[in-house]
């Protein structure tokens, strides 16, 4: 089933919904957003889905995360997952816009992105650029907020080893010192909302990491957003 989800999503002409392969549309047309992303209770802190009425999640009480917030609009599960590697690893950067507007479909990310004062993406390091070719969490804040999206406050100051194998102790370990902000411009931050934009939230390793440091610069608030949670781990 993914393979043949990456395959027409692959095929699909502009205009075409790379779900339901209907035409015209949208990249993401409305009815499968509709249908695919749902919104659903998940922690304020680290986006885990949760009961209904219940607003954070046990390991969040007991060891509060960097993050004031975390708004996840999908969980990384079919259909997103194929269509969201797609992106990351075939080479479209021209999918961030319809990302984006898949974003701004849950309920809570609108309203973060209009209450932040700067928008910072997690930074690709050097050689994962270079593997890549783009950061898509770099486009994908753009889409959100251009006029806010600052690309070289927050810095990536050490490579560190692709986590997708890795549990939660060894992905936080492995990104521990792994970010740092401009100290020339470390003021901007002062007293200021930063929002922190990935595509996938898995551990929350980076986030948690990058917000550590923009606390340090003085951030008086940190909130995460993420195009799509795995949700079994944490």
């Amino acid at each position: 089933m993914i393979r043949h989800m990456i395959e027409r999503f692959a095929a699909a002409l502009p205009g075409r919904c790379a779900i339901c392969h209907a035409w015209p549309a949208q990249p993401l047309c409305e009815a499968c957003i509709a249908r695919f992303a749902q919104p659903e209770p998940r922690c304020r802190r680290c986006a885990i889905p949760l009961a209904a009425g219940v607003a954070e999640c046990g390991r969040c009480l007991s060891a509060p995360p960097p993050l004031d917030a975390c708004h996840a609009a999908v969980s990384y599960e079919f259909p997103w997952s194929a269509l969201i590697g797609h992106f990351k690893f075939n080479g479209q950067p021209g999918w961030a816009r319809g990302f984006a507007t898949l974003m701004r479909s849950a309920p809570w990310i609108e309203p973060a992105v209009e209450a932040a004062d700067v928008v910072l993406p997690i930074p690709l390091s050097r050689q994962r650029l270079a593997e890549r070719g783009f950061n898509q969490a770099l486009l994908l804040a753009r889409a959100l907020a251009p006029a806010k999206t600052d690309a070289r406050l927050l810095l990536r100051i050490r490579h560190t080893p692709a986590q997708a194998a890795s549990g939660r102790k060894e992905r936080l370990g492995n990104v521990k010192g792994a970010f740092a902000v401009d100290p020339l411009r470390a003021s901007v931050l002062r007293g200021k909302h930063a929002v922190v934009v990935d595509d996938v939230m898995t551990s929350g390793a980076s986030l948690f990491a990058a917000a550590e440091v923009l606390r340090q610069a003085g951030a008086a608030r940190v909130t995460a957003l993420v195009l799509a949670r795995t949700d079994g781990i944490r």
